[in-house]
This record gives structure tokens, sequence and C-alpha cells, in this order.
């Protein structure tokens, strides 16, 4: 059937001139259904092309991607029937006995029921009671529930043996939008389909067939606009694009659906991003008051510049995604701009801002005013560091001294090396002692007296000031393990070993890379005890740099060296040699005597055999 002769049935159908959009073109067959629902469909054609036929099918998704259409097609392809086919296909381009009536919800043996107005265990009952007899004329019975999910809990129940075991000449269809309500005893026994949001770019390319098939001047342009605002609904989009060719006098054009749906222009959303991530306050503001006198609305003007930051975003990690056909040309072209100049960190401020603005906008009653504070914020918070930035400048000013002290750059992207301060008072000095405090009543103004007596009872010595303790030097990870040792904190000298890899080490500043399984406060105590210690206030920090091995690490990487040595040794090979099954266990350096430093010392060997044969030796253990 052609698509004239299709509308001229359409419109006698009806007894009027014209039919919406959304039912004039309705797909009829699973080619129509390949626009945005490929996997389903394949699905599909390989189960009945192998004639694995399920009992019962739950289709979901959102509203308008063509559920309760998809559902009248699986009915069609189960009762296909014509002079040259008698069996479930779908291939469903020649038009079959029951087709029409199907497709047009009035066939006998396909029973469509709406489950929002049939929701209880009755309406249930009946079809039990309906199900044991045979269709009247088409190969099987189909009932197709409606937003199935609406049926009561006793419903559900109801239908359950039913739905496991129906009569072989039965089929189930559901559809709902609200998947999660349906009780996981029903899913268990259906094929469950999952209809996909329509893509942006494949709603863009049907609109423009079914314009060009209804003869409509649209604009490319207008048909992206449609298409964002559809969400990924066919029939949301088509009910749009039927408005906007009446808005327009018989033409869809970019300017009239943008009045019509309220939308901003793009063009000027991207002029808008462009003043804020400049920080300039007083043209965004100008922008947005345009944009409002236009017609446009504040939350919808939010919104779109959360959607262009996120397009910038993305960007900068799916540069194809510029190839989508719903971007205008001014979209895509700025797109890429700023995605090669804005920092990530800016974008994600950014957005985390439009995320808590827009509900705040659309809750106010005064939507203007609370969309240009919104955009103020935005256009400030651009002026301000990334956080990595702004804590390494304080670590830097923190000083008491008041210069900053030099110091390695600490990039403000995504890179290694940003280093989080656990401690910001850096001191090189001692602490100076507090000003006495001056008292607030009278003072009373005392003198020594003589004392008579020849002996000075009660006399106190003061004792002369005790030196500054000297400065511990602390050059490396060894360094402080031996103070931790000497000090005799054997926790912390555990920890230390076991757990920090050095990165930079100078006085009173380090910066270590910790391993799996270190204590959430190491870093604190290790300043506070190096502190106590070195008699200086040091910043202990962590670093994204790998850093050096542990000591841990190193001694059992030296370990593993000295036990290769001792292989490759003629005396200890050959002991291995005579002895199968001995092995190395450790290998232990002896401290040379006085006798023995001028002397070369050959390493010893022990070997054990799987007898328990021991040789006797000086460096190797088993």
């Amino acid at each position: 059937m052609s698509d004239t002769e299709r509308q001229s049935q359409d419109a006698a159908s009806t007894g009027t001139g014209y039919r919406v959009l959304a039912r004039k073109y309705r797909p009829k067959d699973f080619t129509d259904l390949m626009v945005g629902q490929e996997p389903m469909v394949r699905t599909l054609t390989n189960a009945f092309e192998t004639g694995r036929i399920a009992q019962a099918y739950m289709l979901t998704g959102v509203r308008g991607v063509g559920k309760t259409t998809t559902a009248r097609i699986l009915a069609r392809a189960l009762n296909y029937k014509t002079a040259d086919i008698d069996k479930p296909t779908i291939d469903l381009r020649v038009p079959g006995e029951h087709c029409q009536a199907i497709m047009e919800g009035r066939h006998v043996d396909v029973i469509e029921m709406d489950a929002a107005s049939h929701t209880g265990i009755d309406d249930i009952r009946e079809i039990i009671e309906q199900v044991r007899y045979r269709p009247v004329s088409a190969r099987f019975k189909v009932y197709i529930i409606d937003e199935v999910h609406m049926l009561s809990t006793q419903a559900f129940n109801g239908l359950l043996k039913t739905l496991e075991e129906p009569p072989e000449h039965v089929k189930f269809i559901f559809a709902t939008t609200e998947i999660r309500k349906v009780p996981i005893t029903v899913l268990s026994r259906c094929q469950r389909f999952d209809l996909r949001r329509i893509s942006a770019s494949d709603l863009v390319g049907l609109f423009s067939t079914i314009a060009a098939k209804e003869g409509i001047e649209a604009e490319p342009d207008a048909l992206a606009m449609i298409a964002r605002a559809a969400e990924g609904s066919a029939r949301d989009g088509l009910s749009l694009m039927d408005q906007a060719i009446a808005h327009g006098g018989g033409v869809v054009q970019a300017e009239a659906v943008r009045g019509m749906l309220g939308l901003a222009d793009r063009a000027r959303i991207v002029d808008l991003f462009q003043h804020i991530v400049r920080g300039d306050v007083a043209s965004a503001l100008n922008e947005f008051q345009s944009q409002y006198e236009a017609g446009a609305n504040p939350v919808v003007v939010l919104t779109d510049l959360a959607d262009f930051t996120h397009l910038v975003t993305r960007l900068k990690y799916v540069p194809d995604a510029a190839n989508d056909p719903s971007l205008s040309e001014v979209e895509r072209t700025k797109a890429v701009e700023f995605a090669q100049g804005v920092a990530v960190t800016t974008l994600s401020r950014i957005w985390q801002m439009l995320l808590k603005g827009i509900p705040e906008t659309e809750n106010s009653s005064r939507t203007a005013g609370a969309a240009e504070m919104v955009l103020i914020r935005l256009a400030h918070a651009a002026h301000l560091p990334a956080p990595e930035d702004a804590a390494r400048r304080l670590a830097e000013f923190s000083n008491e001294g008041g210069g900053p002290r030099p110091s390695s750059p600490v990039p403000s992207g995504n890179g290694g090396g940003t280093r989080v301060p656990y401690q910001t008072n850096v001191q090189a000095r001692a602490p100076e002692p507090a000003p006495r405090p001056q008292p607030s009543g009278p003072t009373a103004m005392l003198r020594a007296v003589p004392n008579p007596e020849p002996q000075n009872i009660g006399r106190v010595e003061t004792k002369p000031a005790e030196a500054p303790k000297p400065l511990v030097p602390v050059n490396s990870i060894s360094d402080i393990v031996d103070l931790a040792a000497e000090k005799r904190d054997v926790k912390l000298k555990a920890l230390v070993r076991n757990f920090v890899r050095p990165v930079r080490i100078e006085p009173g500043r380090l910066d270590v890379n910790l391993t799996e399984g270190a204590p959430g406060t190491l870093l604190n105590e290790l300043a506070v005890k190096l502190k106590e210690w070195t008699g200086i206030h040091w910043i202990v920090s962590t670093s994204r740099e790998e850093g050096g091995p542990t000591m841990v690490e190193a001694e059992a990487k030296a370990q593993e060296q000295r036990v290769s040595d001792a292989r490759q040794d003629p005396d200890v090979a050959a002991i291995l040699a005579q002895f199968p099954g001995a092995k190395i266990i450790d290998v232990r350096v002896r401290a040379p005597t006085p006798d023995e430093e001028a002397e070369e010392v050959k390493p010893p060997a022990v070997a054990e055999s799987e007898e328990g044969d021991i040789l006797p030796g000086d460096d190797i253990e088993f």
C-alpha cells in the first residue's frame, strides 16, 4: 500500500481530511521499527526464523518510543497469513488477512486491555476464563496489556499460573513505562525487550523524511530543536512537528519553533557561556536580559546552558561527538574551541552550580531574578582557582615568615603531582616565647630588701637557660626509621617501613606516596613526631607520584639480589647440584673481622637435601 493510499484510508476512516502525524506515520512493520530499535528487531528476527517463539513478551521504555505499536506489529507477525505464507514471520511487506484489523485494534483474536482502567482481579479472571477457547480466525489469541504495572497485586498473582503455562494458542504481550513496579515473578516468565530512546540524529532523519512526504519545507535547525525537545520520543516529536507546521503556516522555521517552545537561541546560549567563562558579569546579565525580553524562559536558558556545558566537557574526551547532526554549526565550532581552552575543573564547577541553580530558579516566584543570581555566581566563580591550586597556595603562604617558600609547580589539571597538605604550619625556626600578659588592675611597685641575717634563708637560685637542642638531620626515610627506633616508637617505625614511599624530602617538608592499607592518620602522626624529635615544624603531604620503594620493599629486593648472587657462586651451585631438592632460604652478609678486611671474602653457602643432610656454612640459612 502506498503512502497516498494509506493517507486516504486514514482520512476516510476518521471522516476528516487530516490525521495527526503521530498516527499517520505509525510504524506498520519491523522495517519501520528499525529506527532506533535495531537490537530488538534483530532478536525477534532470529527467534522467528528458528521457531523459538516465547509465550509472553515484556516491552518497556519511556513514553512514545513505540511499545504499543511494537505489540501490534508482533501480534501481526504471529498471525501472518497470505495465499503463499501461512506461518509466523517478520517479513510483513505484503499485507496479510489479519494485518489491517490488527493494526487498527479491531481484530477479534487480538485483545487489547489498558491496565490503568482495568486493575482488579476480576478483569484478570475474565482473561483466565477466555484463554481456554481457541481463536476464532487467527493462528494465536494474543492479549496485549498496556501499562501492566498498574495491575493490583491480586491481579498479578492471579495471572501467574496462566502466564507460566498458557495454552499453545495463547500469547501475552505486556507494555510498561515502569518496569521496576512489575513483580519479579511476572518478569521471570516473559522475554523482556527494552526499547531505547531514539537518538536525536535518528529523529532528525525521521522528521526530514516525513516533511518531504508531506511536502513541508522545514529548516534543519528547526528539526534539530524539535528532536532535542522530544527527548527520545518519536510520538512527542511528531506532535511538536504538527504544532510547528500549524504555527508556521505550513513552513517549519527555526525562529518560529524557538518562539513556540520558549527556547533560547542556541547561538546566544554560546555567547552567554563565553561571557561566563571570561568572568564578565555585566555582559552575561545583558545577554540574559536580551534573551528574556525576546521570550526565552529563564529556566530553559539555564537548562540549555547546562546542556552546552555538558557538550563542551564531552568533547574533551569524545571529539567525534561534534559530528552529531542535531548540533548547529555555531554549537559545533564553538564547543570544540571551548573544549580546547577551558579546564575540566572549571567546566565541572559550572555544571555543579547549574544543577543547583536550575531547581532554585524553578521554585522561585521571581524566576528571572533567580536566574540572574545564578549567572552572577557562575561568572564570579570563573576567577576562583582550582581546589588543588588553592591548597598549594595555602601551603606556600602559611609560613609565619610571610614569604612564599619555593616549591615545585603543581599542575591544576588532571595530571599527577597534586599534593594534599596535612599540615600547613611550616616553621623553620623555634617558636618565640609568647609576650607576658600585662595586668589590667593596679600594679605594685616592689624592690628587693637586703637580708640582715648572714645566711640567705630560702634563697632561690636560678639555673642558666638551657642551650637549644641541636637540630637532628633528616634526609631520608631511613633517617626517620632510625630516629623512631632511637625514640623507642616501635609502632611508627613499623608503619613507616611498610607503607611510606618517599617522593621528596627536605628540611621541614616531606612528600610521600602511601601504599594500600596505610592508616589514615599516619601522615598526621608522622608530622607531629618529626616536630617533636627535630625541633622544627614539618609539612607532610601525599603525592600522586609513585615515589621510591618502601624500606620493606627495598630490603626484599636486596635480599632477592643476594640470593640470586649466591646461586651464581660456583661452590653454592655445586652444593645444590649435589643435593637435589635443596634450596637457598636466606643469605646474610657477615661483617668482616679486622684480619679479613684485606682479604677477599668468598660467600659461603649451606645446602639442604630432601633427606635433611646439612653442610655447615656462615651466610646461608634454611
